[in-house]
């Protein structure tokens, strides 16, 4: 059955009005991050790179953005080394309770970020992990381990089994043959999931707001204080370039997501 071309220009002008709504206030922001002055007033007075060369320069966020990138590369290096040894243990592993196990390792995608973050402060604290960059990377980690596993699940699924059978059968062990067979073979999920897991940590505020230290504010906290203290238009410039860094993490998990398939 052949689609009516008018129900199609009604699907295809909807999907626009409807990105359109999504879009409209990020567009909003960009623009103003263009201005001049410090009235935040559409259209903007004149154009001038004036909020971009604070952000850069200025010590808090300088700080914050570098503490940002340490935890989002330390997470993701650590979530996707968890996430990956999970998705193929799972996979290969032949025991009850592996459904239940999944949900498990997925809950904390779907359970409120301010649930997570006050049972983290309890806990770490007790440990004396609250307010270190160990802590806040070990929190981050958290949240990000769900978004790598279920990347490389979903890889796994199109994996061949019948390949690390056949590098048994010629003598190899089965970490060799892991790392040299099905590694390779499902390298895109894992990038995919190392995006994930970077653009989570990047991002995530609620458990920093609890876990990090003075030393520790990342750029989320340090806009959020920013709006709290002085509202300057640097807080856009910020967002702007977070709105960027967004999009190409979109585009480079589309990518992963067709080399995949």
């Amino acid at each position: 059955m052949r689609e009516h071309p008018a129900a199609r220009i009604l699907l295809r002008g909807t999907t626009a009005l409807v990105l359109l709504f999504l879009l409209a206030p990020m567009a909003a922001v960009v623009v103003l991050s263009f201005s001049p002055t410090e009235a935040m007033v559409l259209p903007p007075r004149g154009f001038s790179l004036r909020w971009y060369e604070e952000f850069l320069t200025a010590g808090r966020w300088v700080l914050a953005t570098r503490n940002s990138f340490v935890v989002a590369i330390a997470t993701t290096v650590v979530a996707t080394l968890l996430g990956t040894m999970a998705a193929i243990g799972l996979t290969l592993g032949r025991f009850r309770g592996r459904g239940v196990l999944v949900v498990l390792l997925t809950l904390p995608m779907v359970t409120p970020y301010i649930v997570t973050a006050a049972a983290m402060f309890f806990a770490y604290s007790i440990i004396g992990l609250t307010g270190s960059l160990a802590g806040l990377v070990l929190a981050h980690t958290v949240v990000a381990v769900p978004f790598v596993v279920v990347a490389v699940l979903a890889t796994l699924r199109t994996f061949d089994a019948t390949l690390l059978r056949a590098a048994a059968s010629l003598g190899a062990a089965p970490v060799p043959a892991i790392l040299r067979v099905m590694v390779p073979n499902i390298w895109p999920g894992i990038a995919a999931g190392a995006v994930f897991a970077f653009a989570t940590s990047l991002d995530e505020f609620v458990i920093t707001l609890f876990m990090a230290g003075p030393g520790q504010f990342t750029l989320p906290r340090q806009m959020y204080a920013s709006v709290r203290e002085f509202l300057s238009p640097t807080i856009l410039a910020a967002a702007t370039l977070l709105f960027l860094c967004s999009l190409v993490f979109l585009l480079a998990s589309e990518l992963l997501r067709k080399r995949a398939r």
